[in-house]
């Protein structure tokens, strides 16, 4: 074996270390025999959790949508990573870039439920999703279907592909609390004519945390002809499901959030018959027919980045998926159930367990949505984000694996008082 092989699987092996002790992973033992719904109701243990992160004592951080913060574990591993590629320096980027990255998808997959070969991994949902959008080849008179409730940024590749191609926009709208998934269905088809191409639709509708029928979406969307690109942001590492039994053609989502992997880690799925009919957004060398990697050269990026995310998979997996769907389900509906029934307070997400998990949206109907905001924070230090479009104007709540009911009741109290 020559230097550079053996550097190489000297890289390679580091990879797969074994993941350092959790706070919680003594304790996880005791409790074994719980079903994961008992689990998500053991306080102790979720201070137990708690212990590795490291949390700014100034507030009550509620708003783990737009990024989750990482746990330590999690994040000494990255900063091993960093200075690992920093001390191979060129010869790293050189030899075993690649090779890892590619190991870190393989492990990404079989988390989400598909094949390595339809995934790559990306900086975002933002950039997995436009990749998509910019990539397809429109013709003038193309019609797309999006809502009002999607994620701005794809709303704006979609605009300015139809500034540039003559495409056209048919724009929906998700209502709050439907009766049926069958409802949610035929808003989608009514929309669909002989001209669309594509559907894009949210897997958890970011500004309320509802959960869409995509596998019924995605049923009805092929028999029409219509190809569907799923907006999945906040869905990996929060609850579970895999990207095969969605049928869909395009998947996006951004591993920095309830993964819990650090900043600027995302990925996209394509379906098999879809990959070498995207146009990549930067030009890569000759790939073989159905080579995924085609979609992936993005430039020189911090790598450490991407091999965090088999530290964070470990992280996830020794927490428990289904322990951790459980509590952030039961922390939602531990706050949302005692706010539903007070008659200021609005809450705009489906009360339903199977149509939400961790995230929910609330306001109040004697303040705007931002007032909202800054008076959690000023008067309870309570940090939330506003939401006032798309018909939901309130606060978007996503606690964490983090939060506790303790500071839920903090959050319980603040809503009813300013609600009065």
């Amino acid at each position: 074996m020559n230097k550079r092989e053996f550097l190489k699987n000297v890289s390679l092996a580091a990879v797969g270390l074994p993941f350092i002790r959790t706070s919680f992973s003594t304790s996880l033992n005791t409790l074994k025999h719980l079903s994961p719904n008992q689990i998500a109701t053991e306080e102790n243990f979720w201070l137990q959790v708690r212990k590795d992160y490291s949390l700014k004592p100034d507030y009550i951080n509620l708003e783990s949508g737009y990024y989750n913060i990482i746990p330590n574990p999690t994040l000494n591993h990255m900063i091993d990573h960093a200075r690992m590629v920093n001390y191979e320096g060129s010869y790293y980027m050189r030899t075993v870039q690649w090779d890892q990255k590619n190991a870190m998808a393989a492990k990404l997959a079989k988390v989400v439920g598909t094949s390595a070969k339809n995934l790559i991994i990306t900086r975002n949902t933002t950039e997995s999703l436009d990749m998509v959008i910019k990539g397809m080849k429109w013709k003038k008179g193309d019609e797309a279907v999006y809502a009002k409730q999607d994620y701005g940024a794809m709303k704006m590749m979609f605009e300015q592909v139809s500034r540039r191609y003559g495409t056209k926009n048919i724009i929906v709208s998700v209502p709050n609390h439907p009766t049926s998934d069958e409802e949610i269905v035929r808003i989608y088809q009514n929309a669909i004519t002989s001209r669309t191409k594509l559907l894009m639709v949210c897997h958890m509708v970011n500004i309320t945390g509802q959960i869409l029928p995509i596998k019924k979406i995605c049923q009805m969307a092929h028999k029409k002809g219509v190809q569907v690109m799923v907006d999945g942001a906040h869905c990996v590492g929060h609850f579970q499901f895999k990207i095969d039994d969605l049928e869909c053609d395009y998947y996006g989502s951004s591993l920095h959030k309830w993964l819990a992997v650090p900043l600027g880690t995302g990925m996209l799925y394509v379906r098999d018959k879809h990959i070498d009919n995207l146009w990549p957004v930067f030009a890569e060398h000759h790939r073989e027919p159905g080579d995924i990697a085609r979609l992936n050269h993005v430039g020189t990026h911090p790598v450490y980045h991407d091999l965090s995310i088999e530290n964070a998979i470990e992280y996830y997996t020794m927490l428990g998926a289904e322990r951790k769907e459980a509590r952030l389900r039961y922390l939602q509906e531990y706050w949302s159930s005692r706010v539903r029934t007070h008659p200021n307070i609005i809450v705009n997400t489906p009360k339903e367990s199977f149509r939400a998990c961790g995230i929910a949206n609330v306001g109040l109907k004697n303040l705007k949505p931002q007032e909202l905001a800054k008076q959690l924070m000023d008067r309870y230090q309570i940090f939330t984000v506003a939401i006032d479009y798309a018909n939901v104007q309130g606060c978007r709540i996503s606690p964490n694996v983090f939060t506790t009911t303790q500071e839920l009741d903090v959050f319980v109290k603040a809503l009813q008082e300013l609600a009065s």
